[in-house]
């Protein structure tokens, strides 16, 4: 039996171009990545790694600047852009869960329950990626906004700081420059791991993208470049 349906708008222009262009930085942020971790394998020079890093932090700075956009925007903005709409902790969200899991709603407005999850974990991933990578940024190459602290701190000569390069020597300190390593380790292992976890994520969160298309039917896919889905007309918005 064919069910009755209703164009309804869901997702704002700022959710739609937080998503691709999230889907844009992340897909270059993790293809750079890649290479930079196999460096030695792929053979690439210490002025290629430079490169590389600078290229990676390039995008960093797109990513960062568009999720803090989206950070906001879910405090302050409207409908499904809030918060409230998007995580698991509005009241109720463990009957909804119950609910889900017992198919007892043919379609959602929003995210579906398991949906909700899924942007929790990789909301934080991203949170753990942005602050570890703009640490890594200022330690590794001195990039904003932690670069020019870094740089200081290690300098021989406070008053000659251009002269700190990446992967050179020129006027650092040896004692500062391995403290300052070793307070960047943390942020390397939380960089790295929160990495392979977006490489786990990913896949699942297009699988249940595959799998909540066939199950409602709402055009899911489609509603993130036009922001319409389709909804039973029967169904509680």
């Amino acid at each position: 039996m064919d069910i009755k349906r209703e164009q309804i708008f869901v997702w704002s222009r700022n959710i739609r171009l937080f998503h691709w262009i999230n889907v844009i930085a992340i897909t270059l942020l993790i293809c750079i990545g890649l290479i930079i971790l196999n460096a030695k394998l792929f053979g690439v020079s210490t002025d290629g790694k430079i490169l590389l890093k600078t290229l990676h932090v390039s995008v960093g700075y797109v990513f960062a600047v568009n999720l803090l956009f989206r950070i906001i925007i879910g405090f302050i903005g409207k409908a499904h852009e809030r918060w409230s709409k998007v995580l698991p902790f509005n009241k109720g969200f463990s009957q909804e869960l119950v609910e889900f899991k017992e198919q007892k709603k043919s379609a959602y407005k929003g995210h579906n329950p398991a949906g909700k999850l899924m942007v929790l974990a990789l909301l934080f991933l991203m949170l753990v990626q942005m602050v570890s990578g703009l640490v890594i940024a200022g330690t590794d190459i001195y990039y904003p906004p932690f670069g020019g602290y870094f740089a200081e701190s290690i300098a021989i000569d406070k008053q000659n700081i251009e002269a700190i390069k990446p992967y050179s020597k020129v006027n650092v300190d040896e004692t500062a420059y391995k403290a300052m390593r070793d307070i960047r380790k943390p942020f390397i292992t939380a960089h790295v791991y929160a990495f392979y976890c977006f490489l786990f994520l990913i896949p699942l969160h297009i699988i249940g993208v595959i799998v909540a298309e066939r199950r409602e039917k709402t055009a899911l896919v489609s509603a993130m470049i036009t922001g319409y889905k389709y909804l039973p007309k029967d169904d509680p918005k």
